[in-house]
C-alpha cells in the first residue's frame, strides 16, 4: 500500500467480513464468495470510486475476478498472487488428493474448529505460515490433524517476524476463524451462474516457483499451457524464483515493482 501510494495511487485494503477488524456477517455459516464481491462494490460506491485495479492474494483472486466478471465497468485490471483465475464452478483438483488434504479437512464443519481450538490464535497463524510456505501441498496423515503437521520447535520462515505473527494472531483473536473457514473452504463448491466467464480487462498473475499451489493436480499445466488464457485472454504470468505462496511477504520489493509496472502499463 505504501509503494502504491508513493507512486501516486490511492490504495485501499478492506478486511473481508468476519476477518481482522471487520464485523462478522449476520449468518457466517451462510456467507459465500459473492457476498464479498458485493461488499467490495459497496465500498467503491460508498467512496465514490468509479473504477479500480483489483489486487487479490490467494482467495482474493476469485473475489477480484468475480468483481471483474459481474461488474466489468468498475474494473480497469486484475492482478492476483498465488492463485490463477478459476472458472466459477465447483473445483475438481481435490479429487486427485488424499483425504488429509487441508482443504478437504477444513471444509468439513467442526473439524478445523476442534483442531484449532487446541491452540491460541497466534499459534494457529504461526503453524499456517510454516506449513504454507513450503513447496509441498499440506496433507495430514490419516490419524493426524493439520495443526499436528508442525513441530513446536519449527522456526518461522526468515521473512516472517515474531512481530508479524503477533499482529496477525491478535486480529484472529478478535475475528476468530469461523468466517475464514466458511469462505473460502466451505463455500467454494457453490455454483455461480455466469454464462460466459471471460475476463476481458488486463490481468497479471504472480506465482512463486516454489508455491505449493502449483502441486495441485493439473494446476501447473493449467497455467503454463495457457489454458487459463481461455478465460483471461489478456493475462501476463510472472514466476518468481524461490517464491513461495507468500511471495509478497518474502520478496516485497520485487512484487511491489511488478504491481507498479502493471498499473503503469494499463492506467
Amino acid at each position: 500500500m505504501i509503494a502504491a501510494a508513493n507512486a501516486g495511487y490511492r490504495a485501499i485494503a478492506p478486511d473481508y467480513r468476519g476477518y481482522g477488524l471487520s464485523d462478522p456477517p449476520p449468518e457466517p455459516e451462510k456467507t459465500e464468495f459473492v457476498d464479498f464481491v458485493h461488499d467490495m462494490v459497496a465500498i467503491l460506491d460508498a467512496l465514490d470510486i468509479p473504477k479500480v485495479f483489483l489486487v487479490g492474494k490467494d482467495f482474493g483472486s476469485p473475489v477480484a475476478y468475480l468483481v471483474a466478471l459481474m461488474y466489468p465497468k468498475k474494473v480497469s485490471g486484475v492482478a492476483t498472487l498465488g492463485v490463477p483465475f478459476m472458472p466459477p464452478r465447483p473445483p475438481t483438483y481435490h479429487k486427485g488428493l488424499p483425504e488429509g488434504f487441508y482443504i478437504s479437512r477444513w471444509k468439513e464443519p467442526g473439524r478445523a474448529e476442534a483442531d484449532f481450538a487446541r491452540f491460541d490464535a497466534k499459534t494457529v497463524v504461526r503453524n499456517i505460515y510454516i506449513l504454507f510456505s513450503k513447496s509441498e501441498t499440506p496433507i495430514a496423515g490419516e490419524n493426524m490433524e493439520v495443526m499436528d503437521m508442525v513441530e513446536p520447535s519449527t522456526p518461522l520462515p526468515p521473512w516472517f517476524t515474531d512481530e508479524d505473527m503477533e499482529i496477525y494472531g491478535s486480529l484472529y483473536e478478535k475475528s476468530g476463524f469461523q468466517t475464514a473457514l466458511q469462505v473460502p473452504y466451505r463455500s467454494m463448491h457453490g455454483q455461480i451462474d455466469i454464462p460466459d466467464p471471460k475476463v476481458k480487462v488486463p490481468a497479471m498473475l504472480i506465482m512463486g516457483e516454489d508455491d505449493y499451489v502449483l502441486k495441485f493436480p493439473g494446476m501447473e499445466d493449467y497455467i503454463r499451457s495457457g489454458e487459463v488464457k481461455t478465460y483471461v485472454p489478456n493475462l501476463e504470468t510472472i514466476y518468481v524464483p524461490e517464491g513461495t505462496h507468500f511471495v509478497q511477504e518474502q520478496f516485497p520489493d520485487q512484487v511491489n515493482q511488478l504491481l507498479l509496472t502493471f498499473l503503469g502499463s494499463h492506467s
